[in-house]
């Protein structure tokens, strides 16, 4: 089969290789189409010592073969995965693996090209979201409307994957106000989202710091800040949480600590009082893994329904062979409210009927 390989630069060689095995809980996916994410670019930086790898996380594809212990997937079945990062048989292939508590079923309305834009930015979103800042959940009873509707949360780089995700996932769970910070894609893909009756506002980061400081104090209308979301994690963003995250709060006989959650790894510059987390989406393949079988779930049912929508794509031309400009407007900021995905059959050399 064939197979991208990315090494630091970016730089990828598309190569033979043979058509992998899964193993027991694992499902063998013939991709249809792939996702990308900025990672994709990074992690050959990052670790340069380490051997080229084919970074592709995001499967969208037909189920191929399926491990003895597999009880939810058959061959012909309609899915996307999220493959395990750091490991081989990824996206950027004919034929992926990926472990079946992180491969879920895709609705009939939902094409492989959305698809392919869910697997990893999604299930970041939901980790964020729910079990580093511990919003409460939707299907949560425990925590009443009034106090979800009173719950501000700032999430910053809201046009981003990510932070897409995050909003609608937010506000399925009933959180409000929501403070959404974005650039010129806000208006067209954010702004239809927020509820203003609720408190919901978009602030436009393009308009400078103090106007974006200032613009989260006036919707915050003399609450405290404690949750935020860094979907962007750089280029300042933390700096512009930490004039605005809570010192803590006295709510009964408890002391409630701000927390904020960023998508690198850096430790970041917001105030001691904060408690900051990394949301890494690994983990659903380590020590979360029955959360990301559960929201997986929850997702495609989501979709299903329709108040879950993935992400605005970009087929980039060429299959496999358009992996190199994808990874370089990554890297050179060029994608905006934009997730670039692959149809593998426009590879060279890759025969395939209609998909």
């Amino acid at each position: 089969m064939k197979e991208a390989i990315v090494a630091a630069g970016p730089k990828v060689q598309i190569i033979d290789s043979p058509i992998p095995e899964p193993n027991d809980d694992q499902v063998l996916i013939r991709v249809v189409v792939s996702g990308c994410n900025p990672k994709d670019w990074k992690l050959p930086e990052w670790m340069p010592d380490k051997p080229p790898l084919n970074q592709g996380d995001d499967i969208a594809g037909i189920v191929e073969k399926v491990g003895s212990r597999v009880w939810e997937f058959k061959p012909g079945d309609r899915v996307a995965a999220f493959h395990e990062m750091f490991s081989p048989h990824g996206s950027f292939a004919e034929y992926a693996v990926a472990w079946q508590h992180t491969t879920f079923h895709i609705p009939q309305e939902t094409s492989f090209e959305e698809a392919a834009a869910l697997p990893l930015a999604a299930m970041t979103a939901a980790l964020g979201l729910f079990s580093r800042l511990g919003l409460p959940e939707p299907w949560t009873k425990a925590v009443p409307d009034e106090e979800r509707e009173n719950t501000p949360l700032v999430i910053y780089g809201a046009s981003s994957a990510v932070g897409y995700y995050a909003l609608q996932l937010a506000k399925r769970s009933n959180i409000h106000p929501l403070i959404c910070i974005a650039g010129r894609a806000g208006s067209e893909r954010i702004a239809p989202l927020l509820d203003q009756s609720k408190g919901d506002v978009l602030i436009d980061y393009r308009e400078g710091e103090q106007a974006v400081v200032e613009g989260i104090k006036k919707a915050l209308n003399g609450r405290p800040l404690l949750h935020a979301f860094d979907a962007v994690s750089e280029k300042g963003t933390p700096e512009h949480l930490a004039q605005v995250l809570s010192q803590p709060v006295k709510k009964g006989d408890k002391e409630v600590r701000a927390k904020v959650t960023f998508v690198l790894f850096d430790k970041m510059g917001v105030p001691d009082y904060v408690d900051q987390s990394t949301t890494n989406v690994g983990s659903v393949h380590k020590d979360e893994k029955d959360f990301g079988y559960v929201w997986y779930r929850y997702m495609a049912r989501g979709l299903q329904e329709g108040w879950f929508k993935p992400q605005r794509t970009e087929v980039l031309p060429g299959g496999l062979a358009g992996v190199q400009e994808g990874l370089e407007r990554l890297r050179d900021g060029k994608a905006s409210a934009v997730k670039y995905v692959y149809r593998i059959k426009e590879t060279e050399g890759v025969e395939r009927g209609d998909e």
